[in-house]
């Protein structure tokens, strides 16, 4: 039976072991507190044991404190295992690209040092490093944050992201088990404004749009987000793991979300807009 270990049951990766559970897999997932299902992270026996009976053994935990903790911890281990590895980074290790294109072989120059230097440690151990833009997808898109009055919008025409919805991340993923090792961007094929995303929401709720605030009154982490402008190139995936995104645009897969997200009246006027977008 094929076993999948999974370090770090985070959102994007608890989908991956949903669909591979629903397809036969024997999945195993480690969590800090060993929760209902879970390994304790640091039982060092029990994970020990799972990663020599696993096939395959991906890692979406990010670095912690300056160190990526599954490297420390296990990374020797699972460097010998000669088992199928895979390690979720973010396409953040690129840094800003003034709006423009970042393939596989840009550098790798973003803003978190730990997250940049986790990305190479995981390469050189043989990873498949699957580098992610903004993850959206079920409870977890622009329509919740809409809805709840969380949204808003940044007056920044020229900014541009690229995000990916969290069916295709397990799609790639997945691709990624018969492909060899290596970086590979997923994301959709219509980098925009968020702002962009955010009306379609809107407009899908049949509410108005939120409105624009000042990016100096928005909390550091959004700032920071707003301080990268990049367009993500997928070419690399597409060719070489077959991988093409369910969700080609944000449109696309809003809608698809829309549809099983309970219509609000439209003559109710949203709450004040508050928070981060993120």
């Amino acid at each position: 039976m094929a076993r999948l270990l999974i370090f770090g049951l985070g959102y994007a990766a608890s989908h991956l072991g949903a669909r591979l559970s629903g397809e036969g897999w024997h999945v195993v997932g480690t969590s800090r507190d060993g929760r209902a299902g879970t390994l304790r992270f640091d039982d060092r026996d029990a994970v020990a044991a799972e990663i020599a009976a696993a096939t395959h053994i991906l890692s979406s935990v990010p670095p912690v404190d300056g160190i990526d903790p599954v490297l420390v911890g296990y990374g020797v281990g699972i460097a010998r295992s000669a088992r199928w590895i895979g390690y979720l980074s973010s396409t953040g290790v690129y840094g800003d690209a003034a709006g423009g294109w970042v393939d596989e072989t840009a550098p790798i120059s973003g803003r978190r040092p730990a997250r940049n230097a986790a990305d190479r440690d995981w390469l050189a151990i043989g990873a498949r490093v699957f580098r992610l833009p903004g993850i959206y997808g079920p409870t977890r898109s622009a329509l919740e944050r809409v809805r709840e009055g969380q949204a808003h919008r940044v007056d920044l025409p020229a900014q541009v992201f690229s995000r990916v919805h969290v069916d295709d991340i397990a799609s790639g993923v997945i691709a990624g088990f018969d492909g060899p090792a290596g970086a590979y961007n997923l994301a959709d094929d219509q980098p925009c404004s968020q702002n962009q995303v955010i009306e379609f929401a809107a407009h899908l709720l049949g509410l108005p749009p939120p409105p624009f605030v000042a990016i100096d009154t928005l909390s550091p982490m959004a700032r920071g987000f707003y301080a990268e402008n990049r367009r993500v190139a997928t070419g690399k995936a597409k060719r070489v793991l077959g991988w093409a995104p369910r969700y080609p645009d944000y449109r696309a897969g809003l809608r698809a979300l829309s549809a099983t997200t309970s219509p609000i009246p439209v003559s109710t006027a949203p709450p004040a807009a508050s928070g981060d977008q993120r």
